[in-house]
C-alpha cells in the first residue's frame, strides 16, 4: 500500500505541478504576445500535452481510487476524495478545455471570430478549476502521508 500511495502521490504531483506552471507561467505569456503568436503556440503546446496530461491524470486518478479501495477509515475517504478530484480535473478538460482547443487549432489556421476573447476567459476558467482540483488532490494525499501510523 506504501508504494501505491507513492505512485498517487507522484503522479498527483505532477498533475498538479504541471497545470499550476501552466495556470502561473504559461496562461500570463499567452495573455502578453500577440494573439496570431498565442494561438500557434497554443496549438501546438496542446498537441504535446495531450499523451502526457491525460497519463498523469489517469494514473493520478487510477492510484488514488485503488488506494481508496485498499484503506480503511479515513485514509479511505481522503484518497477516494483525490482520486474523485483528480477525475474532476480530467472531466474539466476533456469537456471543457478540450473542445476551445479544437477551436484554437482551427483560429490559427484562419483567423479568430469576434468573440475569441470571451471563449478563451472560457478557456482560462476551466484551467484554473482543473488546476485547483489536482492541487486539492495533491495536498489531500500529502496529508496523508504526513499523519502517523
Amino acid at each position: 500500500m506504501r508504494l501505491l500511495h507513492a505512485l498517487a502521490l507522484l503522479a498527483t504531483g505532477l498533475l498538479a505541478g504541471a497545470f499550476g506552471y501552466g495556470a502561473a507561467n504559461l496562461v500570463p505569456t499567452f495573455n502578453a504576445v500577440p494573439l496570431e503568436m498565442r494561438l500557434s503556440f497554443h496549438s501546438e503546446l496542446m498537441r504535446m500535452n495531450g499523451i502526457t496530461m491525460q497519463t498523469a491524470m489517469a494514473v493520478s486518478t487510477l492510484s488514488s481510487l485503488a488506494l481508496a479501495v485498499l484503506a480503511r477509515g479515513r485514509t479511505r475517504l481522503v484518497a477516494g476524495t483525490a482520486g474523485l478530484l483528480t477525475l474532476a480535473s480530467f472531466l474539466i478538460t476533456r469537456l471543457g478545455n478540450v473542445p476551445i482547443n479544437g477551436r484554437i487549432k482551427e483560429w490559427a489556421l484562419t483567423s479568430a471570430p469576434a468573440d475569441h476573447a470571451e471563449i478563451l476567459g472560457r478557456w482560462e476558467l476551466f484551467n484554473i478549476l482543473r488546476t485547483l482540483t489536482a492541487i486539492i488532490a495533491f495536498a489531500l494525499l500529502i496529508a496523508l502521508s504526513l499523519r502517523r501510523p
